[in-house]
């Protein structure tokens, strides 16, 4: 995979989102695939619960490649399906959760900060993220 930002001459290569977030082995560490505009796209292998958090600035787009996934917010919870989305509207505190292994995509701003203002053992910063996968 290419290195964010792509060059200019640079042309990107078909992916499959669910064969990357297939491979990869560390959990709740998102990995961007693809850059669009001012966001990214990212795919995460997730188990177990994230951490209480919200983006102050931007909303976050959840997509169940694989799996379940709960997102507990303070008025609500929703829980996708596989091939299902959802919208996490800037500024509300959240917190994913799977009991089961899941993959996810996610859809970005690139100024959006991985668990918000909440740092854990699971928060991964952008050079993390753009590791190659």
């Amino acid at each position: 995979m290419a290195n964010w930002p792509l060059e200019v001459h640079q042309m990107p290569e078909p992916l499959s989102p669910t064969r990357v977030a297939e491979s990869l082995t560390e959990l709740w560490s998102p990995r961007v695939v693809a850059e669009l505009d001012d966001s990214f796209v990212k795919v995460a292998k997730v188990q177990g619960t994230l951490a209480w958090h919200s983006h102050e600035n931007e909303d976050e787009l959840f997509y169940v490649l694989k799996g379940s996934l709960a997102i507990e917010m303070e008025d609500r919870t929703v829980v996708l399906q596989e091939g299902e989305t959802f919208v996490v509207p800037k500024g509300v505190r959240h917190n994913p959760i799977a009991e089961q292994e899941c993959h996810i995509m996610l859809i970005e701003r690139k100024s959006t900060l991985h668990t918000g203002n909440e740092v854990t053992a699971k928060t991964r910063s952008l050079s993390e993220q753009l590791r190659p996968v």
